[in-house]
């Protein structure tokens, strides 16, 4: 194996997940506060895993996003001028889950197909300004042969009707880079739209959930896409009502740790989990397994929804997590293209994973597949149906997580990765 895709040391996140989160009756706002979370660095086979403060554990009341910086070894920086290497890209993404013609191997570095199709919108829910969102998608699409960016494929909404602040860490920011680029990748005729909430408080992010769910209904129909998450907390069903809309379907990070995070837990969203993809020296496809720190397991509250009722593996009477999964091993990330500075440095090109790589894709495929569902929950209902269809879904079957409580990957649903991963636009 090539070492930037050899699998993951067994390493535990330094973000902690707490059992509960209290919030004030109606505003959630933080009722406790906590130091000043601060980035972290991790080393794993193959380079270093950097997670930025945005995805450390936040105070109650507030989301953290679910990514984490790739720095290869040797590398000086986490920062590259060019896109090189084997980690994966629009092409690579578009050849491993079938929306193009599968040349073997699928190498990043000689694939030149990139995905098509798409309409309507695939609309990115995340917090504070993106200053350079726009030029940064631009010079994206430039690279790997998008379509170019206008004002008719691309638009930012500010959800609290001005703008918001930035991010003074720069973590959400690159957060917005990911899953723009992610959903114009792999749903190139879709419009994008970036919904920015004034914080990353629930309040303003699930204000900023509203404003997404009108925008896809008035345009005929879309997904939703939220990367952030937090641990469970007790009365969280009572928000489940901000996760519904006609013709509109959601999609949410499972997390990067062991334990199940809403938004993803709620019925009315499909949870993405994370897979790793492992390459030779030489680039090449090898296989998938699961990622050892993706999130997942059963929900402390929300109850089992009829789309699950039956599947062998849920023994309890409440809602597993994930429902689908993707690509979301640093060791295998994306790569994105970020100007807006992070701890001071501007990144340019940068290897990024964590499941907010697999949740904006994965809303934008199912975008490509064109069924626009009536609501999340007909599309979940559609994606357990095809659960053992091999031609519409991948199970991974190698590999293994901490969810549950044990070390696990299962024959058909499990904990790890759901249903498994995306194969081409059927039964989606």
């Amino acid at each position: 194996m090539n070492s930037n895709t050899l699998t993951e040391s067994r390493m535990t996140m330094t973000r902690m997940q707490t059992g509960a989160t209290v919030f004030l009756a109606t505003s959630l706002l933080a009722s406790t506060a906590l130091a000043a979370p601060q980035e972290t660095a991790a080393k794993v086979a193959g380079g270093t895993i950097i997670t930025p403060a945005a995805s450390q554990h936040q105070a109650a009341g507030l989301a953290h996003t679910n990514i984490h910086i790739f720095r290869p070894s040797g590398q000086a920086g986490a920062n590259a001028q060019l896109p090189t290497g084997y980690y994966e890209n629009p092409q690579s993404l578009a050849c491993l889950y079938r929306l193009v013609k599968p040349v073997t191997g699928c190498n990043p570095q000689t694939l030149t197909a990139t995905a098509q199709g798409g309409s309507k919108v695939v609309i990115l829910v995340d917090a504070f300004d993106d200053p350079t969102a726009t030029n940064d998608l631009t010079a994206f699409s430039t690279q790997y042969g998008l379509p170019a960016i206008t004002a008719k494929n691309f638009q930012v909404v500010y959800a609290g009707g001005t703008k918001p602040p930035p991010d003074s860490s720069g973590g959400w920011e690159l957060e917005e880079s990911l899953d723009i680029e992610m959903a114009h990748s792999l749903a190139p005729q879709a419009k994008v739209i970036l919904v920015e909430a004034n914080s990353n408080s629930y309040s303003d992010l699930f204000a900023a959930v509203t404003v997404a769910a009108g925008l896809a209904t008035k345009a005929g129909g879309g997904e939703v896409s939220n990367s952030y998450g937090g641990a469970e907390f007790g009365g969280e069903e009572s928000y489940e009502k901000v996760f519904k809309g006609k013709d509109v379907v959601f999609f949410a990070s499972a997390g990067d740790m062991p334990g199940v995070e809403v938004p993803s837990a709620f019925a009315n969203v499909v949870g993405v989990g994370g897979t790793q993809v492992n390459r030779d020296d030489n680039g090449n496809y090898v296989d998938q397994e699961t990622w050892y720190s993706t999130g997942g397991g059963f929900s402390q509250y929300v109850p089992l929804p009829s789309y699950q009722v039956g599947i062998r593996h849920i023994k309890g009477s409440f809602r597993g997590v994930p429902d689908v999964a993707l690509d979301a091993a640093p060791a295998s990330g994306v790569w994105v293209y970020d100007t807006t500075p992070y701890g001071g440095d501007v990144l340019d090109w940068v290897v990024v994973g964590g499941t907010s790589v697999a949740s904006p894709s994965v809303a934008a495929i199912v975008n490509n597949a064109q069924s626009f569902a009536a609501n999340s929950a007909a599309e979940l209902s559609t994606i357990y149906a095809n659960l053992g269809v091999r031609r519409n879904f991948t199970d991974i079957r190698a590999g293994e997580c901490d969810n549950g409580g044990r070390l696990q990957f299962l024959n058909g649903w499990d904990t790890c990765t759901g249903v498994g991963t995306p194969y081409g636009k059927q039964g989606k």
